[in-house]
């Protein structure tokens, strides 16, 4: 198999995802936005997502771990509104909705927190995308337990 790898590196994702433990995150947010995403594919080794997020319209296809550690293969396109909408309705069952806060913090990093609704309401996320697998960050004081790579917390599972 013909892999490129500087566009697989280019591509690549190293997030850690926590548990919340309280909405005073609420108070440091800079904007909101409300998600709907439905995936064609839910696989251990990639998934295939469409995500509605406000107005605007998202492919995205992720892998699982590209080796030991948190790095990920991620490739994501903007897509015509109406398309997702038709793409949608050829999804898995169990579409996910939630509503993202975007938390500002050090590094020019930034939380998002994912505030679940309908069948998964009350479930609150964090998560942080970094530069390296190693890279220090602030962890705020409504952050709980850290979930990063346990399966029962990919929105592809829930």
């Amino acid at each position: 198999m013909c892999q490129n790898l500087s566009f697989m590196q280019k591509n690549t994702e190293i997030e850690r995802k926590f548990l919340v433990l309280s909405d005073d995150f609420q108070t440091e947010a800079t904007s909101s936005m409300e998600i709907r995403q439905g995936y064609l594919c839910k696989d251990p080794d990639k998934t295939i997502r469409i995500r509605i997020r406000d107005t605007q319209a998202f492919l995205t296809i992720k892998s699982g771990k590209l080796r030991a550690g948190l790095a990920k293969f991620e490739w994501e396109k903007e897509i015509a509104l109406a398309d997702a909408e038709e793409l949608m309705s050829l999804c898995l069952p169990g579409a996910i909705e939630k509503t993202r806060y975007i938390i500002p913090c050090a590094n020019g990093r930034k939380w998002e927190v994912d505030v679940f609704h309908g069948r998964l309401e009350g479930r609150v996320l964090a998560e942080i995308e970094l530069g390296s697998e190693d890279e220090a960050f602030v962890r705020p004081e409504w952050l709980g337990e850290e979930v990063t790579g346990l399966p029962q917390y990919y929105n592809a599972n829930m």
